[in-house]
């Protein structure tokens, strides 16, 4: 069977065992879950300097170049669907869409069909020549399914590498607005006595740490300081709104639900967080405001700007959206009953 060689050369620190060594370390362009990682390792797909390794716990060190074995894609069992598109920019190679709230990006167990992929497909037709082989989208990033915004997906093998590459580097410019419990300030001696946090010139507070799984709940990611992906978010507090505050944060890593795990960490998860929103947090202010940050039904996070290098044309390319009607209206909300 046709097969793509991808590399991971191990870096400082790496966990105990080989599967998890590759987990982290592994291009994120790749796409390979642990539990994908560990089905290819035990089926022979991985080695070592030519030497196969079949053992999920094998050693691995600092340096190590392990290739991988990815076998090609066959046709998808993917379907077309009628699904409508709020289409911000289009070519030959790519689009950019903003994604609503509630749209999963990409089918998967318990999510097999109503996907942006599922749109994608049926909006283009004809005219998508395919990724790795296959009739596809290319998805080079994503977003959580509850959160809005932009997101730019590749129509061809070249868009898809051209890309994934500078999501790999870290190149794309990605800007989120949110909405957070409480009001992060640069100054407070609390959040700059917290593990991981730096203040930048102009009261920027960049968190730095590594994520990982959580070790009770496997849905969850967690902060740690020992191994996990590095991660490096910066955050500016764009408007204090009482019991709340609108913030900005830029992604230098785009790891799984990384702002909402560091807005945590810093002790100002987002509203309407069902997973890190902490359960114990009352919302104050008026009565009006209570009840809105309350009952919000998501985390109050979008992603607002995306900007990269065409991958063929090698233009800039810069895309804004605005907030979506269920966060602006909780803004104005807020600023309403600001004292």
């Amino acid at each position: 069977m046709p097969q793509t060689l991808v590399h991971v050369v191990i870096a400082a620190d790496p966990p105990s065992r080989l599967d998890k060594a590759l987990a982290r370390d592994v291009p994120e362009a790749a796409h390979l879950s642990r539990s994908r990682l560990a089905r290819l390792i035990e089926c022979g797909a991985v080695s070592r300097g030519g030497a196969m390794l079949t053992d999920l716990r094998a050693r691995v060190a600092e340096g190590d170049i392990i290739a991988v074995a990815v076998p090609d894609e066959v046709d998808s069992h993917m379907a077309p669907e009628a699904i409508a598109l709020d289409v911000v920019h289009e070519d030959d190679d790519l689009i950019v869409v903003n994604k609503p709230a509630g749209m999963v990006v990409h089918p998967a167990p318990g999510s097999p069909d109503g996907t942006l992929v599922n749109a994608l497909l049926h909006h283009f037709g004809e005219g998508l020549s395919g990724v790795g082989g296959e009739r596809r989208p290319g998805i080079v990033h994503r977003i959580d399914k509850d959160t809005s915004g932009l997101l730019v997906v590749a129509k061809t093998d070249r868009a898809h590498h051209g890309l994934a590459a500078q999501f790999a580097a870290h190149t794309a410019q990605r800007r989120y607005l949110a909405i957070c419990h409480g009001v992060p300030d640069a100054g407070s001696a609390r959040l700059r006595g917290t593990r991981g946090v730096s203040v930048e010139p102009g009261g920027t507070i960049k968190i730095t740490s590594g994520l990982d799984r959580h070790r009770h709940d496997r849905q969850r990611q967690a902060v740690t300081f020992t191994g996990g992906r590095h991660a490096v978010t910066r955050l500016v507090t764009e408007e204090a709104l009482g019991p709340a505050a609108l913030v900005s944060c830029r992604l230098e890593t785009g790891r799984t639900h990384q702002i909402r795990v560091h807005m945590r960490h810093i002790g100002h998860p987002l509203i309407g967080d069902p997973v890190y929103g902490g359960a114990r947090r009352a919302p104050g202010g008026p009565e009006p405001v209570r009840a809105a940050l309350a009952g919000f039904g998501r985390q109050a996070l979008h992603a607002a700007t995306l900007g990269f290098e065409h991958p063929v044309t090698e233009n800039a390319m810069h895309f804004e959206c605005p907030l979506p009607p269920d966060i602006d209206g909780l803004l104005s909300l807020l600023r309403h009953n600001r004292v």
